[in-house]
């Protein structure tokens, strides 16, 4: 059985045309690139979000992890009922910088019934650039992530999620947060590639996301990212990332606790710092120290969520102190 390295799971993901609505040939290719990976199981939801399950022996991490990455990016799709020829652009990108897109020649030829922008993908030692880094950057984390800890047979069980229409606002993700097929006590990870704002920069390591522009997410969640990040000597970022939104607002509105990591991206929405079309790009190093820090995240135990609550860190303070505020208190009076 040939495993693929990084760079073949790049090349493979990254060159498939995507769209909100008509994730099938990524959706295909993942499903081909985890066709015998040890210790795990695809399956299909109702909504066509693809699941996947690691489970190796009895033993799982605490709390057990649902790593999410949706599998469109914004593009031409058909008009449902129009002409052959009529398309319409779904996805965050203002009307006005798309038709200067078109004028300018950077629109492909259509695939079926999806059109997107023509830059090639291109894999350096240190940056990868393509049409659509934003997510498939992330379903090729999750599928690297998959491969690497099933190679070295690493007993542990957590799940993977590759979603549908996030662009147009979560609509995948939401179908999956009302017909949550896991554990109630479970934590959804969204992996995310994002603008780098509020002092995150690209090369500075995968960003433990403490918010995005719709809400805060779950703080011992954090916790347990930096944690992990500390121990296994892995750079990372802790930002608000304000500029957009992701996948974790809508489980944490539905209920179910969420967390993010993004990997710093350049010409989010394949929008320039101009304000033209142009390919998305990330670096290697960023994309390579996420996988690490997912493999540590999903192998390992802990003390519940947090390492110590703040509730159990106050606790611990006043029995410290009791003694200080008994005497303090005296002196009130």
């Amino acid at each position: 059985m040939a495993v693929p390295n990084l760079t073949t799971i790049l090349k493979r993901i990254l060159s498939k045309p995507t769209a909100p609505f008509h994730e099938y040939h990524v959706r295909a290719e993942i499903e081909a690139l985890l066709k015998g990976c040890p210790h795990v199981r695809l399956k299909r939801d109702k909504f066509g979000n693809l699941i996947a399950t690691y489970k190796n022996g009895k033993s799982k991490s605490r709390p057990t992890w649902v790593l999410g990455a949706h599998m469109d990016h914004p593009a031409f799709v058909r008009v449902p009922g129009g002409k052959k020829s009529e398309f319409e652009f779904l996805g965050g990108v203002a009307k006005p910088q798309v038709e200067e897109g078109i004028r300018r020649g950077l629109r492909g030829k259509a695939q079926g019934a999806i059109a997107t922008w023509k830059f090639p993908v291109k894999i350096t030692s240190t940056r990868i650039e393509a049409t659509a880094c934003d997510d498939l950057i992330g379903c090729a984390i999750l599928v690297a992530t998959l491969w690497e800890l099933g190679t070295l047979g690493i007993s542990t069980t957590f799940h993977a999620t590759f979603t549908r229409a996030e662009e147009v606002g979560f609509l995948g993700a939401w179908h999956l947060a009302q017909k949550w097929p896991f554990g109630k006590d479970d934590v959804f990870l969204s992996i995310e590639t994002s603008r780098p704002v509020n002092g995150a920069v690209m090369g500075g390591g995968p960003i433990v996301r403490v918010g995005d522009r719709l809400s805060i997410f779950d703080s011992e969640g954090c916790a347990v990212l930096m944690t992990t990040a500390k121990e296994q000597g892995i750079r990372v970022q802790r930002c608000l990332l304000d500029a957009g939104a992701c996948e974790a607002s809508a489980l944490q509105a539905a209920g179910h606790r969420s967390c993010g990591v993004s990997v710093p991206l350049a010409n989010y929405h394949n929008l320039d710092a101009e304000g033209g079309i142009a390919p998305e790009h990330v670096r290697v190093s960023d994309v390579r120290a996420t996988i690490d820090l997912l493999k540590a995240l999903v192998a390992t135990r802990h003390d519940g969520i947090g390492e110590r609550t703040i509730r159990e860190r106050v606790e611990l303070r006043s029995e410290e102190y009791a003694d200080h505020l008994k005497a303090a208190n005296q002196l009130f009076k």
